[in-house]
């Protein structure tokens, strides 16, 4: 019998509108973890979380689908696993639980409670920088003072790669 090892995950959350920016970065961004192996948490709730887990589906990728529903989405859904919680709004710990650290891409409300319950469970954070949202105001506004995770800025995918490195997430020759 042979053990295999658990991939990493990271957890994307946040959301940004099709056409801009942020929202091609989150797409990018699906395609990096996927090519490097890292398995994509996504909701696929907003039109940026859906187009990085469409775009790791498309790089090979695996895409766990947590969903605040109690029922099965449509064959089309993009995700690998989908895993329909049945606690709406609840469902955002276990987002944030999800990742062994956590992508922000952007953000309202939602993705503010999920980045709060990532920091109060030690989860890094990796948030997007320079296209507005609540990722923008993280290196510099933390949940609070205690410093529980890293607060890892990017703004390219060089730069994300960089950081996931730094996390142990991913080595130089991990890269499909």
């Amino acid at each position: 019998m042979s053990v295999s090892a658990r991939s990493p995950q990271v957890a994307v959350l946040g959301s940004a509108e099709p056409g801009s920016a942020a929202y091609e970065l989150a797409g990018a961004a699906g395609e990096c973890l996927a090519r490097h192996g890292i398995t994509v948490v996504s909701g696929c709730g907003s039109p940026a979380t859906r187009h990085a887990a469409e775009r790791a589906l498309a790089a090979g990728g695996q895409v766990l689908s947590i969903i605040p529903s109690d029922q099965m989405p449509d064959a089309d859904w993009p995700a690998s696993i989908v895993v329909p919680c049945g606690m709406g709004d609840a469902r955002n710990l276990l987002m944030a639980l999800a990742g062994d650290a956590c992508l922000v891409i952007g953000g309202r409300a939602g993705t503010i409670s999920e980045v709060c319950l990532a920091w109060l469970h030690k989860r890094p954070l990796l948030p997007l920088v320079g296209h507005g949202g609540w990722s923008d105001r993280l290196p510099d506004e933390p949940p609070d003072e205690r410093a529980n995770s890293p607060i890892l800025p990017w703004d390219s995918i060089a730069a994300l790669q960089q950081q996931l490195r730094a996390l142990g997430l991913i080595q130089k020759e991990q890269a499909r």
